[in-house]
């Protein structure tokens, strides 16, 4: 019986060196809120650094007809020590938005007014060549069509990458097509992209894909989020 709980505390032990070095810093996407007019949307990310166990949050504010943060619009924050036990490092996003009440009244963000889930991922594993999904406003009776087309170029942290949405908006029979965000943009040690959610507001004019992308680091793969706008 010794010998046998001796194994399984090894096992234990091995397994968990083995996840710390494949492991990687994992983000938190939080739906902050539309403000009224739906004409600006605030999200943050939170998470907690490795090795370090420093925890770190970030706070966005999107101008959805530029698809852009507004002036100012950003702002994070990360911890000198480390997290305590059984801490996820949720604390510093809620004291970064209590330090940065001013940014979310200026654009009048309503934390209760959160987007309306129009498609939730369940896809871990995205293709390198982008994906392509359908999804429907059952309110407005408009169908979508989002196709996700990715340009990556060298792996690991050498990896330079871009992408932009097609999307494609129907009702009663008339389709129209929307190009959805920069491929202009290049960023760094970006390994992949992944529409993980499609937010609507409450007036149903603006549009939120939550983009997780998976992030090169020294010996693991970080994740993060950002959003593109569309507002119709």
């Amino acid at each position: 019986m010794l010998f046998r709980k001796n194994v399984l505390i090894i096992s234990i032990i091995f397994l968990t060196c083995v996840s710390a070095v494949w492991a990687g810093d994992t983000a938190v996407f939080v739906d902050l809120g539309f403000s009224p007019d739906g004409k600006t949307f605030m999200f943050g990310q939170y998470g907690v650094q490795l090795p370090s166990l420093k925890p770190w949050a970030e706070i966005f504010v999107v101008d959805m007809d530029t698809n852009n943060f507004v002036p100012n619009g950003k702002a994070s924050y990360t911890q000198d020590s480390s997290i305590k036990a059984g801490q996820d490092g949720s604390g510093i996003l809620y004291q970064l938005l209590s330090s940065n009440t001013n940014l979310s009244n200026r654009y009048k963000i309503n934390f209760q007014n959160q987007g309306q889930p129009l498609y939730i991922s369940r896809n871990e594993k995205p293709s390198e060549n982008g994906e392509t999904i359908n999804f429907r406003d059952f309110i407005s009776g408009k169908s979508y069509r989002a196709q996700l087309i990715p340009t990556i170029n060298g792996t690991g942290i050498n990896a330079r990458s871009s992408f932009y949405i097609n999307l494609d908006v129907t009702l009663n029979s008339q389709t129209k097509n929307y190009i959805v965000g920069t491929p202009s943009i290049t960023r760094q040690r970006i390994l992949s992209y992944n529409i993980k959610k499609v937010l609507i507001d409450s007036t149903g004019n603006s549009i939120i894909f939550v983009i997780e992308m998976k992030r090169a680091a020294e010996n693991s793969v970080d994740i993060r989020y950002m959003v593109e706008a569309v507002r119709f």
